[in-house]
């Protein structure tokens, strides 16, 4: 995979200043994101809709990343502390599960608000000032979206599509400088499980198969890489010099995502579906 470079200002210069903004960093990959950075010497903000611990070393911003004039009021406030930004990471999002058939499309409309067009709007607002700063965007995505899983249909999608943008964001901002990243983390020992939303219809036809997948997810989940870890990953590709555009976190999920560009389509889903369907 092609590597991307950051301006050698923005790694030469140790008295430049750098601003990150990361989103959803209240708890979590995000939370743990932001304070491996704060350890490396950045001023970071997190936006999200509830704050974190009082004790935090960053500056926290309420901000429902799905509104679009939440976002532009939260990064003015920015503008206006700081003058410019270095790094954005779109970590907000959280998971729904359960059947197409089952799930109601204002959930299904919810997830993509939040986990696609959340970072669409941070995207939009910040590409100003990281322009300027020839800075870097990290999307936070997941396997789920090179390797669906059924009964989280929606949320595999909604990280395809960040991955679809990813792709063609990066080729429009290469020739201001600007790279982007995308973060395909593994299962890991975080708040998501807890916080992921069940669709549940009373004698669905898919009932006995939800549960067994959902008991696989959580099972995997609460067996995962320890948090810490994934956020010192995804520090480490936020201050690299050189920067894949995909990058996975944990051995066995590098090789899934190999596999499941090496194997057949028809073998894939067999495995897919034998572990999660």
């Amino acid at each position: 995979m092609k590597r991307q470079i950051l301006s050698k200002r923005y790694f030469q210069n140790m008295d430049y200043k750098l601003i990150a903004v990361i989103t959803g960093a209240s708890r979590g990959i995000g939370f743990y994101t932001a304070r491996c950075l704060i350890e490396k010497g950045y001023t970071v903000y997190d936006l999200s809709r509830k704050g974190g611990a009082e004790d935090v070393l960053w500056h926290h911003i309420d901000c429902d990343v799905s509104e679009q004039t939440s976002v532009a009021a939260a990064f003015e406030q920015i503008c206006e502390a700081e003058g410019k930004l270095d790094l954005l990471i779109c970590n907000a999002g959280y998971g729904i599960a359960g059947a197409i058939e089952d799930t109601d499309i204002e959930q299904a409309k919810n997830q993509f608000a939040v986990n696609f067009f959340g970072a669409c709007n941070c995207i939009k607002t910040a590409l100003p000032s990281l322009r300027a700063s020839h800075g870097r965007i990290i999307l936070i995505s997941s396997l789920a979206g090179p390797l669906p899983i059924p009964f989280q249909a929606y949320y595999s999608a909604s990280k395809a599509a960040l991955n679809a943008l990813a792709l063609a964001l990066a080729q429009e901002v290469k020739a201001f400088g600007v790279s982007v990243a995308i973060v395909l983390p593994g299962d890991a020992k975080s708040a998501f499980g807890t916080a992921r939303v069940k669709t549940t219809v009373t004698a669905s036809v898919y009932s006995n198969r939800i549960a067994r997948s959902l008991a696989v997810m959580e099972r995997d989940e609460l067996n995962g890489m320890e948090t810490t870890y994934v956020a010192k990953k995804i520090a480490a590709i936020a201050c690299n010099k050189r920067v894949r555009l995909f990058n996975t976190i944990g051995f066995q999920y590098k090789l899934f995502y190999l596999l499941q560009k090496l194997l057949p389509l028809s073998l894939v889903r067999f495995i897919v579906g034998k572990i999660y369907a």
